[in-house]
């Protein structure tokens, strides 16, 4: 079996900031509920996406996470992107703030982004994937695709 190594920064808006220190009995609850995931596409679309999923886990009342995997090139170090990993934080921070619902944000540094999305979203997960639509598939359009077929309910939010 491959083996893929993934190095993941929890992250999270100023409106909710989570750390890896473990979990208590709040936290417990709060894995049981429901967890609407938002994949980071690009600025607009991931934004187009955190909106509706935003409507969406308010009636759900569900928690949102979003995430964004990032691919590394396989001629650097995992832990050295090409992009710093503060602007990425920064860009999850800035769409975080944008939506007035708790956000969990993850980042992932990894080889390869749907191995990644596959380790990290649940079986049967609720994923919102946001862009543009296209009578020729956009990465969007088949990164949704993709986890469709891997069994997940995903809802694509067309950005106008």
């Amino acid at each position: 079996m491959e083996t893929i190594s993934v190095a993941k920064r929890d992250l999270a808006s100023p409106l909710s900031w989570h750390g890896n220190t473990g979990h208590d009995h709040a936290d417990q609850h709060a894995e049981q509920r429901l967890e609407v995931f938002v994949i980071f596409t690009d600025t607009p679309g991931t934004l187009a996406a955190l909106q509706m999923a935003d409507r969406l886990a308010k009636r759900l009342e569900a928690r949102l996470r979003l995430v964004m995997p990032y691919e590394v090139p396989y001629t650097l170090p995992l832990t050295e992107p090409t992009v710093l990993v503060e602007f990425l934080e920064g860009q999850l921070r800035t769409l975080g703030c944008q939506i007035p619902m708790e956000i969990t944000a993850h980042l992932y540094l990894c080889r390869d982004r749907r191995r990644t999305l596959q380790l990290v979203l649940k079986a049967r997960s609720l994923v919102i994937v946001g862009g543009r639509k296209r009578w020729w598939p956009t990465p969007a359009q088949r990164l949704a695709s993709a986890l469709r077929k891997d069994g997940h309910h995903v809802v694509f939010a067309e950005l106008r």
